[in-house]
Formats: C-alpha cells, structure tokens, sequence
C-alpha cells in the first residue's frame, strides 16, 4: 500500500506542468525602455518564472500573443480609489485599462487608520495591487480641524506620531494637497516636519503643489525644499500648466525640475494626457472661506456682507486664470441635483433663469456650495503644455482617477482610458513617445519611485502582474460626454499570476494584494 501511494505521488509530480502559464509568440517590452524582444513569459505560482524560448515546456494554459505585446502591468501612481473599492473591489475601469497596481492616499487625503483599511480589503478581497499614501490634510483634519491657522508645535509632534504610525502600518509615502482645506494652512516648516517622519521609514513625498500656474515656480521650490531637508524621493502630481494666461509656459517649469535633477534632488513628474482636470467645485472660492466646517462656510454665504467679499474674491481667481467666465467648469457628479451633471456653469446658470453675466455665474456656484459638494472637470490647460510635459523623460503616466461605479455620474474620462489614450493617441497616432518609452513610463519608472522592487518589469522573479495588449487596437473610448466605456486592446490581463481579463473580457477572480513598504 505505501510503495503503491509513493508510485501515485511520483506519478503526478512527473505529470505536473513546468508552468501554471506561458504566454508565447509575443514581442516582450519589458518596462525598462529597452527595444522589444521576442520570447515566450512563463507564470508560476504568482510569479514570473522564465523569459525565453521555452520550447517543450508543459503549462496548464498557454496564451497565443502572436501579433500582440507582452507587457508588465501599469502602476498608477497617482488615483483616488477610497470609497470606490468598496463598492467595486474588481476595479474595473483599471483593470480594463491595463492597470493592476495603484497608488491611492494622494493630494493630501487618504484613510487615517490604514491596518484596519487593508485588512477590510483583504478580507473582501481586491483586483488590484493596492499601495497608499499618508495624508496631510487628513492628519490636519484630525488634528487641528479645518481651521485657519498654523498647526502648533503639540499639534505638529501629534501629526508626526500619526505619520510614523501610518508609515509602520505600510504607507509608502507622505502626500500633499496644497490648495485643499485645510492643508492649504500650513506653512512649508510644518510640511517639512512631517515629511521627516515619514522619510525615516524611506517614504516618497508626493505632492499637489500650492499651485500650478502663476506661482508654479514658487511650488516647485517648495516642494523641492521639503525633499531636500527631508531626504526623500519627490513626486510632483498630475503636472501642469492651469492658466490660460500662461499657457506655453510648461519649458520653463521642466527646465526648473531638470535644475533640480542636476543639483542632485530626486524629484520626478506624473501627468495624465488631457487638457481637462477634475476636482471640487469648492476650489473656485477664496480658500478663507471654506475654514471651520461646512456649518461656518453655510453661515458664511447666509450672509449678505461676507458672500459679496466671498464672490469678489472669486471673480479675482477667475480673472487671474484668464478665463473670461465659468464656461470651462462642467459638472461631473453633483447629487442634489442630478439634471446639472454633463452642464457647464454657464448653462447651468441659464436654467436657473438668470442673465448669461459672470457675476451671475458665480453666484449659482454659491448656490450650489450651499446645496452639497460638486465634483467638476475644469478645461484649464493647453496641448502645447500636455505634450511637451509628456516628452519629457522623468514623467510617469498617473490618471489621478477613482473606480468608477459604471454609468454612476459624469466623471472624467481619464478614470476609464490614461493609459490606452497615451497608447493609441500619442504613440500610435503622433509618435510623441515610442512604445517602449510609454511603457516605461507606466511601469519601471513608477515602480522604481515608489520602491516596488518586485514589479514593474518582465524579469524572473518578478511579481506576474501582465498585459497582453495589441497596439494597433489599444484605444480609449471614452468621452466628457460619455465616459463610461471601457478601454479596447488590452486581450489579457494578469495580476499576481491571476487572469483578471480574458480576450478581452473581466473575469470573476480577484488577484490583489495590499503592498505594504518594507
């Protein structure tokens, strides 16, 4: 009986595939920059096991990329998935997009407990790799309030054992949101203070800088002088150029990072590839007056006094911009009123029965600041600048996006097509980039930023997160009118060695991890 059971065991160890799978026939871009080569990905156990002609190797599934590109899977290092992977653990705009890793915790706001946030994802389980950030609007909130005023040297001490705790927990990183309640408060010696705190565990600072348009050059100072004092790697988010006056302006911001870059500081850029940005509609106001909670901003606008100074200090924002009138702000998700989603600020105020004048228009924002929060897609930034900051070498590819509950709203369709659209529109169609260097950009390059050693490349040994994409195909398909559509020419995707798109279509299986910093 026991020389029969030991025969048994042999016999299915002999039978056992070399590979749980092999992708063959493709031309591999491995995420470094590198020309592509051809040779066939072997997957076992979740990782990458072999790169290379694996004639006569046996798997339990093979995948035919003939015509089609092996790929590492993108990182994001820039997005806003708290609140919608709860809803949608899957992630499916992501993945459809061929992301399977994400960095969320960015523009300053993050959750404040992050072992309790990653052992409720793990226990629903997650479709993506999932990495967070620490943020200083959330710390300052918890701390001092939305207050205007300087933190104390108690309240600092206090946000600086939240940063080393968070940092514990698995934070890659400390971020910031500059021209957001209420860290747009704080002054530079604070941001430093805390920074410091997450450094000493090897942490990135990311930022959403105090601006990014007339004073950028005093914003990428500051952000560079945090880094410096800090010791850490510098993100600078979603960059750009967000004044019509200053448009063109975007080589003389790169040519201060590449300073910046010869002097020895690590800092490095991310954009998405449109002219449109999405935030808050609270973002048109003077930052004083949304201090204290929303009970002190209601009070605020109640009174005819301080709402007349509130709207004069917005049409001095407006002017300051070069926008001649709110035509530029369309409304994206705004639930006390479903019928404004997909219209401008100028139609909106035409429904609302008053006079196409400015100070019209800003007095339906006012209206509804009162009615609930706005989310808003802002056209606010020129070609010119999107292109060239794409050319240059140092930025990753980020979509500053959230999951999507689909058809929910009308968000911004770089949530559902970042990497397709630089794919399809700015490889294939302009030759902006080459295929290798986009891919870098998704990849390597971000991986190397945020230390995930384990990914970003098609190298043995590496974390099997992979795309099987076809570039004559790979295409966004959605639009400020319709966003809610997936992206086309990603046939496979795989995370941790789990197939999570399959020709082309989601699959039931969830292959996500929570990525702790080590």
């Amino acid at each position: 009986m026991r020389n029969s059971l030991l025969l048994l065991t042999l016999a299915a160890s002999l039978a056992a595939a070399d590979f749980d799978l092999v992708i063959r026939n493709g031309r591999v871009v491995d995420g470094s920059g590198n020309p592509w080569f051809r040779a066939d990905v072997g997957v076992k156990d979740g990782r990458i096991a072999a790169v290379g002609a694996l004639i006569g190797k046996s798997a339990d599934r093979v995948i035919d990329a003939a015509g089609r590109v092996i790929a590492p899977g993108f990182i994001d290092v820039h997005t806003h998935i708290e609140g919608g992977v709860e809803k949608t653990p899957r992630g499916d705009n992501f993945l459809m997009d061929g992301v399977t890793t994400v960095i969320t915790g960015n523009c300053g706001s993050s959750e404040l407990n992050l072992a309790a946030w990653f052992q409720r994802l793990e226990k629903a389980g997650i479709g993506l790799n999932i990495a967070s950030l620490i943020g200083h609007n959330t710390l300052r909130a918890e701390v001092v309030g939305r207050a205007n005023r300087l933190a104390t040297p108690d309240e600092i001490a206090r946000m600086q054992a939240l940063v080393d705790k968070a940092m514990n927990e698995g934070a890659v990183g400390f971020s910031t949101g500059l021209i957001y309640i209420p860290g747009t408060y704080s002054n530079p010696d604070e941001v430093v203070a805390l920074a410091k705190a997450a450094s000493a565990h090897g942490g990135v600072y990311a930022s959403h800088m105090r601006d990014e348009g007339e004073k950028i050059t005093d914003a990428i100072n500051e952000a560079v002088r945090v880094g410096r004092e800090a010791g850490m790697r510098v993100q600078l988010s979603h960059f750009k150029i967000d004044n019509r006056r200053l448009w063109g302006a975007s080589d003389q911001s790169l040519a201060l990072i590449e300073k910046y870059r010869r002097e020895g500081v690590d800092v490095v850029i991310d954009q998405y590839p449109y002219d449109r940005s999405s935030t808050n509609l609270g973002i048109r106001l003077p930052s004083w007056a949304l201090a204290d909670g929303d009970d002190k901003v209601r009070a605020r606008l109640a009174d005819r006094q301080t709402r007349s100074e509130i709207k004069q200090g917005m049409l001095k924002l407006l002017a300051d911009l070069g926008q001649p009138d709110y035509s530029f702000c369309l409304v994206g998700r705004f639930r006390p009123r479903p019928e404004f989603e997909g219209k401008t600020i100028s139609e909106i105020n035409l429904l609302m029965g008053r006079d196409k004048t400015v100070d019209n228009e800003a007095e339906t924002i006012l209206d509804m600041m009162q009615m609930g929060r706005a989310q808003m897609i802002y056209h606010s930034m020129g070609g010119q600048d999107v292109e060239r900051i794409m050319r240059y070498p140092w930025t990753a590819i980020a979509s500053d996006g959230g999951i999507q509950e689909f058809g929910v709203g009308v968000p911004h369709p770089r949530s559902y097509g970042t990497n397709a659209r630089v794919l399809g529109e700015y490889v294939r169609n302009r030759g902006v980039l080459t295929l290798e260097d986009a891919i870098r950009r998704m990849t390597s390059l971000p991986a190397r930023t945020f230390g995930l050693r384990d990914r970003g490349l098609i190298r043995e040994g590496m974390a099997a997160d992979l795309l099987v994409l076809d570039p004559a195909r790979v295409a966004d398909t959605g639009t400020f009118q319709q966003p809610h559509q997936f992206s086309e020419g990603f046939d496979f995707v795989l995370v941790n060695g789990v197939v999570t798109v399959d020709q082309g279509k989601l699959t039931d299986r969830l292959g996500g991890r929570i990525l702790r910093s080590r």
